[in-house]
């Protein structure tokens, strides 16, 4: 029996005979089902027409992708770290090129998942690299379809792992988190949002979302909320969800002025 993958946001699930029939994440209103409806595949499927594409994005800092795009077409990044490498967030292919890659770079220590749409093939990426934990915030953990012995469902405003620090931030989900790293950027400390905060086009402002897909705004409450859970945090670079999207200066303000800015656009 195959774990069925949701074509439309790449969720793995759990070892059925029959595709599940609904995907509890696209059926919800911050993703969506395809208007040619929900969609099937497996592991095994992707792999005959996608490859995974690896990019140094910094100094101990790596980005994998699905090429071409699958599902949502988020980035998963590995970052190497004094105390072991995290992976942050997953991607629902893996393959041995990429594991034997991350095994010569050291192993894992964890498995850190931002909030429910990159879940992804979160169990697959685990048991490949020898079983490490997984990191998924307790207010998110409704949306988990597989589960494992890997899975470590923590709860409060933040996790620490060695030097790195998870911080909830909630907004996008209740769950939602980010990563910070302050050994990074030459000391000057990286943040990995998600879709926590979304980095914009420009590359000059994040921006905040309860649905991005379909353009359903955050208020103003849960904005002030992700402010201030990472106001403590000093970062130089910020790195999201998707490739290309990353703010290589002046994080922290970055992520002041674009809470500001965001605050005057839905002041009644």
């Amino acid at each position: 029996m195959p774990f069925f993958i949701c074509t439309a946001c790449g969720l793995q699930f759990g070892k059925t005979s029959t595709p599940p029939q609904i995907c509890p994440v696209c059926e919800d209103e911050r993703q969506f089902v395809p208007q040619s409806g929900q969609a099937w595949t497996d592991m095994a499927a992707i792999s005959r027409s996608h490859s995974i594409a690896w990019n140094e994005e910094a100094e101990e800092i790596h980005s994998l992708r699905i090429s071409p795009d699958f599902a949502i077409g988020q980035r998963a990044l590995l970052i190497e770290g004094p105390d072991g490498n995290i992976l942050w967030d997953c991607l629902s292919l893996v393959d041995e090129a990429s594991t034997a890659r991350i095994a010569a770079l050291g192993g894992l220590m964890a498995i850190v998942i931002s909030h429910p749409h990159f879940y992804s093939s979160m169990n697959e990426w685990s048991s490949a690299c020898g079983n490490v934990p997984i990191y998924v915030h307790a207010d998110d953990g409704e949306w988990v379809q597989r589960s494992s012995s890997s899975l470590r469902l923590w709860s409060g405003e933040s996790l620490q792992l060695g030097r790195a620090t998870v911080i909830r931030c909630g907004g996008h989900f209740a769950g939602s988190s980010v990563l910070y790293c302050p050994w990074l950027e030459g000391g000057r400390g990286a943040l990995f949002v998600g879709d926590t905060m979304q980095v914009t086009l420009d590359r000059r402002y994040v921006s905040f979302m309860r649905s991005y897909p379909n353009l359903i705004p955050l208020n103003a409450r849960a904005v002030k909320r992700i402010s201030n859970a990472v106001r403590p945090f000093e970062f130089e670079a910020i790195y999201g969800g998707f490739t290309g999207r990353t703010i290589k200066t002046n994080g922290s303000r970055v992520v002041a002025r674009s809470v500001e800015r965001y605050l005057r656009a839905i002041k009644s």
